[in-house]
């Protein structure tokens, strides 16, 4: 099965942060799964930057190159999303997360997070 990162999951893993499991990271370096990032990660990325909520080590760019350099794949929005996305009930309400919710969802993807919003929903999730 796919796995789809929460944005803070892929912050960790670039910054290796130990909030991270060594055995997430390494299922995440070594396993045959696909690991997707979603472009809505970089948004929220790009957003928080902007508005000084996230302290990045180089620039935007950069950042996302280092991204893409490490074998993610790019998750792109598709309209099947955002249908998918009016549909989820209000049990949490961040755009970004709610967004990231869908794309699993439609996806068939597992969603890989340490948020408990979450479980309120029905994806499959891995617990970081």
């Amino acid at each position: 099965m796919s796995v789809l990162l929460d944005t803070h999951v892929l912050l960790w893993f670039q910054l290796l942060d130990k909030r991270l499991s060594a055995s997430l990271r390494n299922r995440i370096e070594r396993s045959p799964e696909a690991h997707y990032v979603s472009q809505v990660s970089f948004w929220e990325i790009a957003i928080k930057a902007s508005l000084g909520k996230l302290r990045l080590s180089q620039d935007l760019a950069a950042t996302f190159k280092d991204i893409r350099d490490a074998g993610f794949l790019v998750l792109p929005f598709r309209e099947e999303h955002f249908l998918e996305v009016a549909m989820l009930p209000f049990h949490h309400r961040d755009p970004f997360d709610r967004m990231l919710i869908a794309q699993a969802r439609n996806e068939g993807m597992e969603l890989l997070t340490a948020d408990l919003h979450f479980a309120a929903y029905d994806v499959a999730l891995v617990k970081a």
